[in-house]
């Protein structure tokens, strides 16, 4: 799963600006055929007396952390280009709005991971397929 926690000053965000980036988010993965339940989108307000960029509190920063758990990679030319690809899809949504960002991606053991007390099932497998298309988890 994609599971992103956006950090952000109070205000940042309208509902209807969270909704579009959840599914700006989503839509990146769901064309690599992840199901869209596998991404996850948390939204947290911080007040700039406990947001520092530095020494500063920050009352424009939006700091972004990424878990990447359902697909992995150690081809640097790929990690570079999936950093430059989602600078890209956060651009409208933060440095577009006068925004600074700061992002990262972890990459979390994909045998540490369970939806529903169930192991998701290989990557591109015919079960992975089918969770996408039904989008829900079920036994396999």
């Amino acid at each position: 799963m994609p599971l992103w926690h956006v950090y952000h000053p109070p205000g940042t965000y309208t509902p209807q600006q969270k909704q579009q980036l959840a599914a700006d988010i989503t839509g990146f993965y769901t064309r690599f055929g992840l199901p869209k339940f596998y991404v996850v989108t948390l939204f947290h307000e911080v007040d700039a007396s406990s947001f520092y960029v530095g020494d500063e509190p920050s009352r424009n920063a939006v700091r972004i952390v990424v878990e990447h758990i359902a697909r992995h990679t150690d081809e640097p030319v790929l990690r570079k280009r999936t950093g430059e690809v989602l600078a890209e899809l956060l651009a409208p949504h933060t440095k577009d709005r006068g925004l600074y960002c700061e992002f990262h991606i972890d990459e979390t053991p994909r045998d540490l991971w369970m939806i529903d007390g169930i192991a998701p099932p290989p990557s591109h497998s015919e079960a992975e397929r089918r969770w996408a298309e039904e989008n829900r988890p079920t036994p396999y």
